[in-house]
């Protein structure tokens, strides 16, 4: 199943000609190939050097596990990273989280979602992953760093979105994908993530990728919107709450599209207000929207946003106007637990033996 690319204000001119079926992006893709052909030849030399031991990864100092993708945003890596983050902990380690911190939003996300944990920001991730072991960390989590092959890792764990498949593995910058499914080698373990996607749309990818990769374990993943925080006051509702109630859909992100079906899933009567991936809001766009989210309320509406839009909206957001809320996830494994409990054995055991016994 293909999910619609919302339209109008704030959605690249990129993802109409990566997911639209309309005569102009299909001849703009036709357009583009030579320069994708190109992409893909140049990141194939660059990983042949590094598969021949030409290219060597930095020794970091601590087992590290990259979460990343193949694509350009959209598949929720910085939810699952923060999840095996979490789960590391569980588990008695003390992880940290090290990533480039594109956009500023990240790092703040990730801080938000495990609190106290260390959180480095360096866009040299051998060094970050040295940093957090001075600091005292003994494992680390590598946000988006699947084509980061200078930082050595123990493991990768490669996510692709069910809501964001099209069937076809575009290179860019004809389609929104770094690298095709052949790179999939490389990776430990693929998770098929979904948002609003059917967990048949996701089997099926999840299928297909267990076929062409005999051996590789492929797991399924919902992030589920599990409640409604009050950005401000951090008061949780049911997100039940929005069944029936018009709500201005505010968000930044990498699958606008997603966010919104999510909302229309629990009832709500939908204005997507979409902006680029990680966008700087600027003040005129606050004012606008908070403009918007007042008319809004005045219909009994709310204004909504993700998380990641949450932390750079709400220390802004004006005094005196309708309140800002923005929607928490919540991952839920739905195939394939055993062998993602496996690879974080794997981390925790591959721990010096003095941090180990620390543990």
């Amino acid at each position: 199943m293909r999910w619609p690319v919302p339209k109008g204000r704030g959605v690249s001119l990129a993802e109409r000609v990566w997911y639209g079926d309309d005569a102009a992006a299909r001849l703009v893709r036709l357009g583009l190939l030579p320069a994708a052909a190109l992409w893909s030849g140049i990141t194939a030399a660059r990983n042949a050097l590094y598969d021949a031991g030409v290219f060597r990864p930095d020794e970091a100092g601590l087992p590290a596990i990259s979460i990343g993708n193949l694509s350009v945003g959209g598949t929720g890596k910085t939810p699952f990273a923060a999840w095996m983050a979490g789960e590391l902990q569980q588990r008695g380690c003390r992880p940290a989280i090290v990533l480039r911190g594109y956009g500023d939003d990240e790092p703040e996300v990730h801080r938000r979602l495990n609190p106290g944990m260390l959180v480095i920001v360096d866009a040299d991730r051998s060094r970050g992953v040295r940093a957090a072991a001075s600091r005292g960390a003994d494992v680390a989590v590598l946000d988006d760093a699947f084509q980061h092959r200078k930082a050595r890792r123990l493991v990768d764990v490669v996510l692709l979105s069910a809501d964001r498949w099209t069937g076809r593995a575009r290179a860019l910058p004809a389609g929104p994908f770094r690298e095709g499914l052949g790179a999939l080698r490389r990776a430990a373990q693929v998770v098929v993530t979904r948002k609003a996607a059917p967990p048949e749309a996701a089997a099926q990818l999840a299928l297909k990728l267990s076929g062409a990769f005999p051996g590789l374990p492929v797991a399924q993943v919902h992030l589920a919107p599990s409640g409604l925080v009050d950005a401000a006051s951090g008061e949780v509702r049911a997100i039940s709450t929005l069944a029936g109630r018009p709500v201005l859909a505010i968000c930044g992100v990498g699958d606008p599209a997603a966010f919104s079906a999510q909302l229309r899933a629990a009832g709500a009567d939908v204005a997507l207000r979409a902006f680029p991936d990680h966008h700087p809001f600027a003040d005129a766009d606050i004012e606008e929207l908070a403009a918007e989210a007042r008319e809004f309320a005045g219909r009994g509406g709310v204004a909504m946003c993700t998380l990641k839009d949450a932390v750079k909206l709400s220390p802004r957001w004006p005094s005196g106007e309708p309140g800002l809320s923005f929607v928490s996830q919540q991952v839920i494994v739905e195939t394939g637990r055993a062998s993602l409990d496996q690879l974080l054995e794997t981390v925790i055991h591959a721990r010096k033996p003095a941090a180990a016994a620390a543990g």
